[in-house]
């Protein structure tokens, strides 16, 4: 697969790999190059699905049916899977942090924007709630281990023929304690299964060697080979040794300690934004806690303090981050040689601007001096400038498109 250089150092290059091994797992049919996948899904031994199954499936206080498919799971907080990490056997789980940014204060009963905008739910919201004292956790099916299990084969048959767009912009050169980001919620439209699409922020850490090592990113996306269908879910991601034998979605191995009874990562967000009318964003803020251990709190829409991720989990970033980004990326299939008409944001050109173009704004770094402050002396990468662009601002940028077109082929 080729690696353009998006502007500034090389780590677009490394990045465009990293989020390939990324998305790399749960990517089935194009991995193996077959399509039955019932058939290749028989071979895989019943029994350590089960365990698995087990392993991730916690028993639950209360089961909420969601009217997009999903089952939701509310288990007991100290029974979470963060704590079959061997790093946090005897770990106590903290329910605040000791601190917060300068200028912030935590009060879930008030919107602390500086306007009140429409929120974002959960469509199981509809169905119930999960009481106090138990996280809801969006239950693994076994269907979701066999395609992950069998989406890791034949790197180099994925390379070929699945290309990745990266449009953001970015800041290194610092030591940075945390960022803010506000994304605006679409549903963009995502042509192939293999496919995704999504708006996220990245927070880094690199070695003395310039090698990436940990990240904590979150954001929102489509990609129906991990949640089986086209709508927009929230995910959180981590590795701490490059994208090599650590890290994963949302909860779905141990790691990401989650406080919040009332968001589940992983699970699809509603309503969207509308073309030339309403607007709906979600606002994500994550900072580390210098004075509870360290640990990386991840806050989201001015109303959720999710939780957090132990300092334990990190080398690099047990410290500090080295590098943050905003931005949108895309994967596509190349279809018969083509770029396909999957979606980035809105599927509109950065240049429509305001209600019609995706954005992210109010972007913010709380740098070394523990002040939160705008991105400085950013870099912008754009991969696919026919396909899919982007427009910066001060504090906030316009970017998306709708993939194949006369200027896309």
């Amino acid at each position: 697969m080729a690696l353009p250089c998006g502007g500034g150092r090389t780590w677009s290059r490394v990045k465009k790999m990293a989020l390939f091994l990324f998305f790399l797992a749960p990517m089935s049919s194009v991995g193996i190059g077959i399509r039955d996948t019932n058939t290749v899904f028989s071979k895989k031994p019943k029994p350590e699905v089960w365990k698995q199954l087990k392993r991730l499936n916690k028993p639950a206080l209360k089961t909420i049916e969601s009217p997009d498919g999903d089952i939701i799971d509310c288990v007991d907080i100290y029974n979470q899977p963060a704590f079959d990490h061997p790093l946090l056997k005897n770990h106590t789980i903290k329910m605040t942090p000791s601190s917060y940014p300068e200028g912030f204060s935590f009060d879930e009963s008030n919107d602390v924007s500086s306007n009140s905008k429409p929120e974002i739910t959960q469509p199981w919201h509809l169905n119930g709630s999960c009481p106090e004292g138990t996280i809801p956790i969006r239950r693994t099916k076994e269907k979701d281990l066999l395609r992950a299990y069998y989406g890791k084969k034949k790197l180099s048959t994925i390379q070929d023929v699945i290309d990745t767009s990266i449009h953001e912009i970015s800041e290194e050169g610092d030591r940075y304690y945390g960022l803010n980001a506000e994304i605006n919620v679409w549903n963009p439209a995502v042509m192939a299964q293999e496919e995704f699409s999504l708006a996220q922020f990245w927070v880094a850490g690199f070695d003395d060697i310039d090698t990436l090592i940990d990240t904590i990113e979150a954001g929102i996306m489509v990609y129906h080979d991990n949640y089986h269908d086209y709508e927009t879910h929230i995910f959180i991601f981590w590795t701490s040794d490059g994208y090599g034998s650590t890290g994963c979605y949302n909860l779905e191995c141990p790691g990401f300690v989650q406080v919040d009874n009332r968001i589940a990562v992983g699970a699809s967000v509603t309503p969207y934004s509308v073309y030339g009318g309403e607007q709906r964003s979600f606002n994500f803020l994550i900072f580390k806690d210098d004075f509870g251990g360290g640990d990386w709190w991840l806050y989201l829409g001015h109303k959720y303090l999710l939780g957090y991720w132990p300092a334990s989990l990190f080398s690099i970033m047990a410290g500090s981050a080295t590098y943050v980004s905003w931005g949108g990326e895309v994967a596509n299939e190349q279809i018969g040689g083509q770029h396909t008409t999957t979606q980035m944001g809105s599927g509109h050109f950065a240049e429509e601007g305001t209600a019609r173009a995706s954005y992210f704004q109010n972007l913010e770094v709380i740098d070394a001096q523990l002040v939160r402050r705008g991105p400085r002396n950013i870099v912008t990468s754009v991969t696919k400038p026919n396909c899919y662009n982007l427009v910066n601002h001060e504090d906030s940028f316009y970017f998306g498109g709708p993939g194949r077109s006369p200027q896309c082929p």
